[in-house]
């Protein structure tokens, strides 16, 4: 889709990239490198995300006005941000959280909830209206899981489910020319995304125990790992995630958009930013 370029789109590619890097390296300088702390209900089972090294929230309206300056400064290394659901509705919260992390120099990322009852079709034309198509962003994160708490109770076959995700996944990566993250919880997991083989980024919900011994086949790149946290800049609960690794690999991950360990397979077809 990426592959042929032209040579000054290819040039200019590697100028914006270059000056990413260069911004890049002078916000890690200033960036703290420990994890944050505070759970209001810590699980046992948890425990090593908490060692991990690169931290974040994820932020809905429900965590009303946040202070991005205070939470990185306490140690956060990124955030999601909730954008829009289903068809017609978008949280009131999203454009103010996403202009102030950017202005803080919080990486961010917008997130997708889907609901099972409005076409797929309808639902990335809804996402790609109200989200802007910021080159600084990360990549785009797609929100799968059922809908049993709304008015949208319904299970779809699972052929059909999978089928509405991966619309809204190539969707997504054309709109934003990133490969998007899946976003899920451990039943709809088992029950559609299994054994698909799908390239993207995996963000997995696992509150009392590690993701591996949960998800079958597939690893995290991220981890959420409470919806209880209580951290500088949030007032109340929050979700909190970790990154799988270091902090040179979640570099790797600023500058492309992939997982690096993904890289010797998706780097080569364009899928990920150093390559296009």
């Amino acid at each position: 889709m990426r592959v042929a370029q032209s040579r000054s789109s290819s040039g200019s590619a590697r100028a914006i990239l270059a000056l990413l890097l260069t911004l890049l390296v002078a916000s890690c300088a200033r960036m703290p490198s420990g994890p944050i702390d505070g759970d209001n209900h810590p699980h046992p089972g948890v425990n090593r995300a908490r060692a991990l090294p690169i931290q974040g929230v994820d932020l809905s309206r429900y965590q009303g006005s946040v202070d991005f300056g205070r939470l990185r400064a306490a140690g956060a290394h990124f955030v999601f941000i909730k954008a829009t659901e289903g068809q017609d509705y978008i949280d009131p919260n999203f454009s103010q959280n996403w202009a102030a992390a950017r202005a803080a120099g919080l990486p961010r990322a917008a997130y997708h909830f889907m609901y099972w009852c409005s076409f797929a079709s309808e639902q990335a034309k809804w996402f790609e209206s109200h989200v802007p198509n910021d080159p600084d962003a990360l990549p785009p994160v797609l929100d799968v899981e059922w809908n049993d708490h709304s008015s949208c109770g319904k299970r779809l076959d699972p052929d059909e489910a999978f089928a509405k995700v991966k619309y809204m996944l190539d969707a997504m990566e054309r709109y934003t020319g990133k490969l998007p993250i899946i976003y899920t919880d451990i039943n709809f997991h088992r029950e559609v995304l299994a054994g698909r083989n799908l390239p993207n980024t995996y963000w997995l919900r696992s509150v009392a125990a590690e993701p591996d011994a949960r998800y079958a086949g597939d690893s995290f790149t991220f981890w959420q790992w409470t919806t209880t946290g209580a951290v500088p800049g949030v007032r109340g609960q929050v979700d909190r995630n970790a990154f799988y690794g270091t902090p040179d690999e979640w570099t790797v991950f600023l500058l492309t958009g992939c997982d690096p360990r993904a890289l010797a397979a998706l780097g080569p077809g364009g899928r990920c930013n150093s390559q296009k």
